[in-house]
């Protein structure tokens, strides 16, 4: 999330376009070939490959088998979901941009349905604020109305269910108040963004991205050596997370030893 953040606040005061169209029918969003899903049917196909993550390719197939879920079922919401998740993981794994803005645009469009299809369900509005800010990151003229939407659909998936995705929505609400730039140009405001934080680590305290985003909010007010603490915390979380085979936790480990943002 630091990436997207930090470029969407940079480009905040030139950006315009809106961050949300009509998505196209889930048939065109859909229409990559996948894999043949076989006995298992293409959800568990998917999760089956997106489990082998970081191997990209295994991602892209767990994306396409997402997809035929959704274009499958009419109430599919856990194949656009897990689209979503894998298009994000895709786009912070690419080198090309314009595969990476094409996949952010996608991302959102495959969002926007998850909210068609249920739209009192946060990991709806949880999957369409992440969405939102990396078409930020790799559309720049979204990034105003981005920082926007994001904010309004974390509050929303806050108030549905706060402890989705282990505190995402307080976790990730908290990044996007730390990294945008405060009034008037945008959102940001570090004291709200250290409650956010504190409500993650409350929800989920051996979560280790809680724990980053926390020990970034603490040195966003000053607070250095309790920020170094909260890294070091999330060091050991991201070690015993890799122990027990998270794929995640490598990036996770990396933030850490990088220590607190400078101010």
């Amino acid at each position: 999330m630091r990436p997207l953040l930090l470029a969407a606040a940079a480009l905040l005061a030139t950006a315009c376009a809106p961050a949300l169209r009509e998505p196209p029918p889930i048939t065109v969003l859909a229409s990559r070939p996948a894999p043949a899903a076989g006995e298992a049917g293409p959800l568990d196909a998917a999760g089956a490959r997106w489990a082998r993550r970081p191997d990209a390719a295994s991602v892209q197939e767990a994306e396409a088998l997402y997809l035929q879920a959704a274009r499958a079922d009419e109430h599919d919401t856990a194949g656009l979901i897990g689209a979503v998740r894998a298009k994000a993981w895709l786009i912070d794994h690419v080198s090309d941009p314009s595969t990476r803005e094409a996949d952010a645009v996608a991302a959102v469009q495959t969002a926007q349905w998850c909210g068609k299809r249920q739209p009192e369900l946060a990991a709806c509005d949880y999957w369409l604020a992440i969405a939102v800010g990396l078409q930020a990151r790799e559309v720049r003229t979204t990034t105003e109305s981005g920082l926007k939407r994001m904010v309004e659909a974390l509050e929303r998936a806050i108030a549905r269910d706060p402890g989705y995705e282990r505190g995402g929505p307080h976790r990730v609400l908290a990044l996007v108040l730390l990294r945008a730039p405060g009034w008037p140009l945008g959102p940001g405001d570090a004291d709200a963004g250290l409650e956010h934080a504190r409500a993650a680590v409350a929800l989920f305290p051996d979560y280790a991205p809680n724990v980053l985003a926390l020990g970034e909010a603490l040195a966003d007010v000053r607070e250095r050596a309790a920020a170094q603490d909260a890294y070091a915390r999330a060091l050991t979380l991201a070690q015993e997370a890799r122990a027990a085979g998270d794929p995640d936790a490598v990036d996770w480990i990396a933030q850490a030893r990088q220590g607190p943002p400078a101010h």
